[in-house]
């Protein structure tokens, strides 16, 4: 199966993810959100996380507090004092990323890296709490997941950066520029379109696939854009509509949760 080198991706496909706990039909990066989906029965979860002015690695997708909370700010120049007295929605506290990671054993965690300040403490605390085979790390910086997977090793599964999904897609079209991918990653996570245009075809996933690579998708909301995604046979789904996601798989037959 594509991706299972890493034990993150071991678990039957497609693999459903919420996205940021489900957040059209929750409060964002929440520990009500995340609750929900759980006892819905997912068991691979997808989140943000940025570390405040004293090292604190919380799970928050802005780089400023103003969108979701009562406060305002740069994430990243606060201490944990002042983050964490903010209210999400303006009723739910921001979470530690360790709170998070503890709170389920046997749930996994999709991680996308917002800001090259995370890593260093994201090492220790992955290593202190033994994690690593319940993480996968993903970011819109090829810096910032080449530095991770420096810094991890090879045993960390991490997603294709930018560039690495714009080799996947050239090499899907032309077999020589199959060497421009770096297969390091175990999985391309995908918009469902880049430019207007839609990004997952069947080329594309018979290029990933080639070359052991899982394929997951962002943000799949409609039942529609769920039921193409799934037909065409994408590893993964993610989505801010959870209970929509869980609603079609189960009617397919393809609930992989619990």
């Amino acid at each position: 199966m594509p991706g299972s080198r890493f034990a993150f991706l071991d678990g039957p496909t497609p693999l459903a993810m919420p996205h940021r706990g489900g957040a059209i039909e929750h409060l964002e990066n929440t520990m009500p959100a995340f609750e929900a989906c759980v006892k819905l029965g997912y068991r691979y979860l997808e989140t943000d996380v940025r570390v405040t002015a004293d090292g604190v690695l919380v799970v928050f997708h802005d780089p400023t507090l103003d969108r979701v909370t009562d406060r305002d700010g740069r994430v990243e120049s606060l201490p944990w004092r002042e983050v964490g007295a903010a209210q999400i929605g303006g009723r739910e506290p921001i979470l530690r990323l360790e709170d998070l990671l503890s709170a389920w054993p046997d749930v996994r965690f999709n991680l996308d890296i917002k800001a090259a300040g995370v890593l260093a403490p994201l090492v220790r605390t992955v290593r202190r709490m033994g994690v690593e085979d319940r993480i996968c790390l993903a970011s819109f910086s090829d810096a910032r997941v080449a530095a991770a997977r420096r810094l991890f090793g090879p045993d960390v599964c991490t997603s294709l950066g930018p560039r690495g999904v714009a080799a996947l897609r050239l090499s899907s079209y032309s077999p020589r520029a199959a060497g421009l991918v770096q297969i390091q990653a175990g999985c391309a996570q995908v918009p469902l379109a880049l430019g207007g245009r839609p990004l997952v075809d069947e080329r594309f996933l018979a290029a990933a696939h080639a070359r052991g690579l899982q394929v997951h998708v962002w943000t799949v909301d409609s039942e529609q854009e769920a039921a193409e995604m799934l037909d065409l046979g994408v590893d993964g789904v993610m989505t801010d509509r959870p209970a929509m996601l869980r609603d079609v798989l189960v009617a397919r037959g393809e609930w992989t949760g619990v």
